[in-house]
């Protein structure tokens, strides 16, 4: 069996494991770009000409920071909920949030992964508005439905980080019959998000600028979450003898693992000496970068 199954079968782990996390009186207003409100007037004109809604967001995080200002216009239109990047999501939740989804009157819901094309098919007809928070997958959600139905290249571009669209587009063909067309538009977040804890996971899968929250509080909250849910695979990945609380050994050994060091001049008395340090901002980077791209399991914050 192997190591992170073993250990969380065994409910593995060093006592006193912290059961709540400490944000710190952080303000989450400050996590909202400018640029966002642009984008929500902007997309607010398009509703009116759209025949049906399709909502891209994160599995990672499927009820954690949906807009609740599109909230009035997905009442009064046809709605799907598309939860995209389910390769990366805990497959074991996935009916308690389909339950608590419904609870909220979310009764189309479709899980998908764009980037292989994972149950595309089932999501998108007429003439249809993309929306959604920033990084969730909106573009590759349309590039996917081109690549299935017209055997067509990207229309859109994609990236791994917010802001990537910057505008509401022209309409984008995806299928000859029926005649569909997608319009993508910008992520856009809620201007007040509730709660850090909302902001955190946000952050997490990408929907926030790293350097708004900062690397390090990413990095500890998610190291926090990983042993909440018994997560261990981190424990091999980065050579650790058992699953540890605290974020400053994990990120020295994520550093000596993935050779995340950097020179530094140190005066001392017979002159200037270059020295070799761990870089513990690039070890949380590297932290973050690789519970995103799902090298430490399928997690769902939520």
């Amino acid at each position: 069996m192997r190591v992170w199954a073993a250990l969380r079968a065994a409910g593995a782990g060093p006592a006193g494991f912290r059961e709540r996390f400490e944000f710190g009186g952080r303000d989450v207003a400050s996590w909202f770009p400018r640029h966002m409100a642009k984008g929500l007037r902007q997309m607010r004109l398009a509703l009116r000409r759209a025949d049906c809604l399709v909502e891209v967001h994160d599995a990672r995080i499927p009820l954690s920071g949906r807009n609740p200002a599109l909230q009035e216009a997905l009442g009064i239109r046809p709605h799907v909920l598309v939860l995209n990047k389910t390769d990366l999501a805990d497959p074991r939740r996935q009916p308690a949030v389909l339950e608590q989804l419904r609870q909220q009157g979310c009764s189309h819901v479709v899980f998908t992964d764009c980037q292989r094309d994972v149950n595309v098919k089932k999501s998108s007809e007429h003439n249809i508005l993309v929306i959604g928070v920033p990084n969730v997958g909106k573009s590759s959600l349309i590039n996917s439905l081109r690549r299935l139905h017209l055997k067509k290249g990207k229309a859109t571009a994609v990236g791994g980080e917010p802001g990537i669209t910057k505008a509401v587009l022209s309409r984008i063909q995806v299928c000859e019959k029926p005649l569909m067309y997608l319009v993508d538009t910008p992520g856009v977040l809620s201007p007040r998000l509730g709660d850090v804890e909302t902001g955190m996971k946000l952050a997490l899968c990408g929907a926030i600028r790293d350097h708004l929250v900062g690397e390090d509080v990413m990095a500890d909250y998610l190291l926090y979450t990983l042993n909440k849910q018994q997560q261990f695979r981190y424990v091999q990945r980065y050579g650790l003898g058992q699953p540890c609380d605290r974020i400053e050994p994990l990120l020295k050994h994520v550093a000596l693992s993935q050779g995340r060091t950097q020179k530094v001049k140190v005066l001392t008395g017979t002159g200037n000496v270059n020295m070799m340090m761990l870089n513990y901002p690039a070890a949380a980077y590297e932290f973050l970068r690789d519970f995103r791209a799902g090298r430490l399991g399928r997690v769902t914050l939520d």
